[in-house]
């Protein structure tokens, strides 16, 4: 069970700054900048607490021109909590394919049976309740709480926070406790009794669209003369974050192993970066170290290879990984294909797959992209 977190905040000198003269002309030129600026976007038509819910999610880390395509066509295979609860992981892990950060499919995937289980189908409107789902934190049960049923709820995500902590003049890091709490009173503060979703769906446009984190376009901005910052021409300063992590640079392989018309396929485990994806053979080995990833390939799959040549290396990234992937070609020369719990190996399942039958699997980035070299 999630514990809600409490509205109230630590007191911060720089909500001393601001007085209800200032909050209600700030409600008015939001209310005001909105009502000519609202981009028409599908989930902006709805107040059905389902359709909201999967746009938030999809849009957790993910540009809206990426997320309208995969929203539409999600919903034409699952157009309600039933029919998402009802389907495979697997098949809900393949319309999600290329969204990337696959964990919110599997919550989401999750959070649609609790909702079958608990609450008949029905999409809660009690905050408590939608917070207990997997994959909702505080922000987005507000954001889908106050767009579908008005409720007068606080939100707080990337565009609000730099948006807020500019108004503000927060000179401290946005990540730290005491500025958490005071922007998420600030986010109180400022919400009208009234057409709260409407408001607060106004406060990221403005956020994502005009207080853009580079070069904010305050001459368009209609908070211009209420913002500290740009008073105090510290926008490029403000918001401030703390130091980014560093990137750490591997080296794996992926063999991708043949036998007649099928392709050795594995099912990413719980501990992987794609859990419940699939992928080729893929291993954590110094560059060229061709001997180690026949025995390494031996001792997961049981089977011996004869290894060929380097079909193409993949440069990507994954969570503070920039990755060269070396991927090679592979026959399966001797051996039976172990049967795999789960335990014993990262991998939950291996299967010889025809290689038209890889369209209808979740396959990993790089999976995806070899495939498509092969087809080549």
């Amino acid at each position: 069970m999630k514990t809600r977190v409490a509205n109230s905040a630590e007191p911060h000198p720089a909500l001393e700054q601001i007085d209800s003269l200032w909050i209600a002309a700030f409600r008015r030129k939001v209310k005001n900048w909105f009502a000519g600026n609202a981009r028409a976007l599908p989930w902006r038509g709805t107040r059905d607490a389902y359709r909201i819910w999967v746009s938030e999610i999809m849009l957790q880390q993910t540009q809206v021109a990426t997320v309208i395509p995969y929203y539409n066509d999600f919903l034409k295979k699952y157009p309600s909590v039933e029919s998402l609860a009802a389907a495979d992981q697997s098949q809900v892990l393949r319309s999600w394919e290329g969204l990337g950060y696959y964990r919110r499919a599997r919550q989401l995937h999750a959070a649609a049976k609790q909702i079958v289980a608990d609450h008949e189908g029905k999409f809660p409107a009690e905050f408590a309740h939608v917070l207990d789902l997997p994959g909702i934190g505080r922000y987005t049960a507000g954001a889908i709480l106050s767009f579908a049923h008005d409720q007068r709820l606080p939100i707080l995500e990337a565009n609000t926070t730099r948006l807020f902590a500019r108004c503000l003049a927060l000179q401290d890091s946005v990540d730290e406790r005491t500025s958490q709490n005071a922007l998420w009173a600030f986010a109180e503060m400022i919400l009208p009794r009234r057409q709260c979703g409407d408001f607060n769906q106004a406060l990221m446009e403005l956020g994502s669209e005009v207080c853009t984190p580079q070069q904010p376009n305050c001459s368009a901005c209609p908070l211009s003369n209420l913002c500290l910052t740009r008073i105090a021409g510290l926008q490029n300063q403000i918001p401030v974050k703390k130091a980014k992590r560093s990137f750490r640079r591997i080296f794996e392989s992926v063999i991708v192993v043949s036998r007649q018309d099928r392709l050795l396929m594995r099912e990413c485990g719980e501990n992987e970066w794609w859990t419940g994806m699939w992928d080729f053979p893929r291993y954590r080995v110094p560059r060229a170290a061709t001997g180690e990833l026949k025995k390494l390939c031996r001792e997961q799959t049981g089977l011996a290879i004869e290894l060929g040549e380097l079909l193409a290396t993949i440069k990507h990234t994954v969570t503070h990984h920039n990755i060269e992937l070396d991927c090679y070609l592979a026959k399966s020369v001797q051996g039976r294909l172990k049967t795999l719990n789960g335990k014993d190996s990262p991998a939950t399942q291996l299967r010889w797959v025809r290689k038209r039958d890889l369209a209808d699997y979740p396959l990993s980035v790089t999976a995806r992209k070899v495939t498509r070299l092969l087809d080549k």
